[in-house]
């Protein structure tokens, strides 16, 4: 994971880690770990998902995300 994770922002990496810490985060949790935008968040969490770093779980208020296994 350290190559890969070589690659991603900064701000992509923090989210990966504080996941790896916690289990599971959502974007609230992130924004307020980070100190970064929702919307900012949001676009690298997708990011992640599509890159099959992550996992989502939910909809809407309800979603929070996992590494994936």
């Amino acid at each position: 994971m350290a190559l890969v994770m070589a690659k991603l922002p900064e701000l992509s990496v923090q989210i990966l880690a504080w996941i790896k810490d916690h289990g599971r985060a959502s974007v609230s949790e992130l924004s307020r770990a980070t100190g970064g935008n929702r919307n900012t968040i949001k676009d690298h969490l997708r990011r992640l998902v599509e890159d099959d770093q992550l996992t989502k779980h939910g909809a809407g208020r309800g979603t929070w995300y996992s590494l994936r296994v």
